[in-house]
Order: structure tokens, then C-alpha cells, then sequence
């Protein structure tokens, strides 16, 4: 199955770019298989120790389900002054 995945802030810069479609293996696939995926193909994931994601502009936990086309959106912690 294939997913949107949309980065914003340091996540965008780890996995180079804003926008990306990604396939997916197994038909059950939650969340914190997809950041596990994206730990192992950009290991500078482990420095977002407070990385929030949003499924289609809901916010979700690591045990939520994907489905088919979801539009995965990963949210970096901001700081701001």
C-alpha cells in the first residue's frame, strides 16, 4: 500500500524534501512501523525525541492504523521566541 508523507521543519530536512510518496509492505501498518521504516532509512530521526504525527489532519499515536493513500503528515517540535 502507499502513503503521502508530508515533512515540515527538521523532519523535512532529514528526509530531503516536503513531500513523499511512500510503499508500504504489509497491509497492516501503523505508525510506529512507519517511524521505525523511516528511523532505518534516515537514522537522524533519533534526534526528534517529541516528533507528533498527523493522519488526513487528525493527530494520531504510534498505534494507529494506515490505510491505503492516508496523507501521513510528520511534525517536528518547533520552538519558538
Amino acid at each position: 500500500m502507499k502513503v503521502k508523507l508530508l515533512a515540515f521543519g527538521i523532519a523535512r530536512d532529514i528526509v530531503g524534501g516536503s513531500e513523499m510518496s511512500i510503499e508500504l509492505s504489509e497491509n497492516q501498518y501503523v505508525v510506529s512501523d512507519l517511524k521505525n521504516r523511516l528511523l532505518s532509512e534516515f537514522p537522524d530521526f533519533e534526534k526528534l525525541a517529541s516528533l507528533r504525527v498527523a493522519v488526513n489532519a487528525e493527530y494520531v499515536d504510534d498505534n494507529f492504523m494506515l490505510n491505503p493513500n492516508d496523507e501521513v503528515v510528520l511534525i517536528p517540535p518547533v520552538s519558538g521566541g
